[in-house]
């Protein structure tokens, strides 16, 4: 494996500034063998449940002995924390979860365990292998999937009938369809102008690519006829559907959906979300906490007013949508490897692998892809993950992310911009950090 430590220093101006918060540092180790070893395990957002977190310290104090810490991470903020923290041994996680998307750029700098003795136990071929890939360099696995989730759409189903409208059958005429539905208080289709994540279905629909590799080097491939198609397919549909904001990126499109409080009206008639958003959606209910009676606000699905699709493709089928998720990995800092591994075990064991797809995240493990359940929700997921595809798997793709690059230039694009002098400008830029 080549380590090039540098590159993770590409990954964000700012990153040098922060200071990571992890406590899991070289020192902390309940005793001095390999059982009893107090590790902290950073998780990104809150994609993973308390049930789950509380199992896994559970598991692993059972197991190895020690204390396991979970530490929250934001995602806004979390390449550049793991940018700081990685290489610091006193400091560093000891087992990290990690953006997909990231995976390429901290396994080639060196940042991870290597995990290929370890790979067979943990699922081998049974694991997910589009993450798998992401994760290896040299033909060693440094990063394992953790959970997969696809994106497809959630409809208002009134509104829909209302309307007339079917569910479409090819991409043009859901295009079409949602623009339709727009008014100057409802988008047809809610979709924020930077969020390129959602965004890059259309280009990956018209068989475009956001980079590939020439020879040794990765470019950025913006300007690809192919890629252009689809980017004026989305700057339109974006002008006719979607009352959002060219600037926002990341949203809660699911909020926009459900009924407006004020208003009792929805702002969205449709929606592109991770298969996980239909928990948020539906009619406001009050949920009791079973342990303390306390009521809170929920919300619960509603079939006769909500319902979902797969994103269709330029000839029908389904689009190829982004595939969300996380993989995880082993700090090569840590001083804590035996309990780190002990860690590993019981994330990749059958009854953690069950309990994730339980919740609605796909498991590393197809094998347990049945946890999923057979509902609505598991088929469309399924379906969409089928097709689902990653972004490059170059090795400074995070340093593309870390700079917002995708969300500058989809915003610009949102915004009416022209799109060969965008794509030309920031292929540029994209190319720039590629390697």
């Amino acid at each position: 494996m080549k380590k090039k430590l540098g590159v993770l220093a590409l990954l964000t101006a700012s990153a040098l500034a922060l200071t990571s918060c992890a406590s899991g540092g070289a020192d902390d180790s309940a005793s001095g063998d390999s059982k009893g070893e107090n590790i902290t395990l950073w998780v990104m957002g809150g994609d993973t449940p308390d049930e789950l977190r509380d199992y896994l310290k559970s598991e692993y104090k059972a197991t190895n002995g020690g204390t396991l810490k979970i530490e929250e991470q934001d995602w806004t903020d979390a390449v550049a924390k793991l940018t700081t923290a990685l290489p610091d041994k006193a400091n560093t996680p000891d087992v990290v979860e990690i953006g997909n998307t990231w995976s390429p750029t901290f396994s080639t700098a060196g940042a991870f365990t290597d995990l290929s003795d370890m790979y067979e136990e943990l699922g081998g071929d049974k694991l997910l292998q589009s993450f798998v890939e992401v994760g290896e360099v040299d033909g060693a696995q440094y990063a394992l999937p953790y959970y997969f989730g696809s994106r497809y759409n959630f409809y208002r189903k009134d509104i829909w009938e209302a309307a007339g409208k079917t569910v479409p059958t090819t991409l043009e005429e859901f295009n079409s369809t949602v623009a339709s539905l727009r008014t100057d208080a409802q988008s047809g289709f809610y979709l924020g102008g930077s969020d390129w994540r959602n965004a890059v279905s259309w280009v990956f629909a018209n068989d475009g690519e956001l980079a590939k590799k020439e020879g040794d080097e990765w470019v950025s491939t913006l300007s690809d006829p192919n890629t252009i198609a689809g980017l004026e397919q989305f700057q339109t549909l974006f002008k006719n559907a979607s009352n959002a904001p060219a600037t926002e990126d990341d949203s809660t499109p699911w909020i926009n959906i459900n009924d407006n409080a004020a208003t009792g009206q929805p702002e969205a008639a449709t929606i592109i979300a991770p298969g996980w958003a239909h928990n948020s959606i539906g009619d406001p209910v009050k949920v009791k906490d079973p342990d303390t009676g306390e009521e809170t606000d929920g919300v619960e699905w509603n079939d006769d007013k909500f319902g979902i699709f797969v994103l269709p493709g330029v000839d029908g089928g389904a689009a190829p949508v982004f595939a969300g998720g996380s993989n995880i990995a082993i700090s090569a800092a840590s001083s804590k490897q035996d309990g780190a591994k002990d860690l590993m075990r019981i994330i990749f064991s059958p009854e953690y692998q069950k309990m994730l797809g339980e919740n609605g995240l796909g498991p590393a493990n197809l094998d347990y892809a049945d946890s999923l359940g057979d509902d609505q929700f598991a088929k469309a997921l399924v379906e969409s993950a089928e097709h689902s595809k990653l972004t490059p798997a170059a090795p400074g793709w995070a340093a593309v992310e870390g700079a917002k690059l995708p969300e500058e230039f989809f915003g610009k694009v949102a915004a009416g911009g022209d799109i060969p002098a965008l794509a030309k400008e920031y292929d540029e830029k994209i190319s720039a950090l590629l390697n």
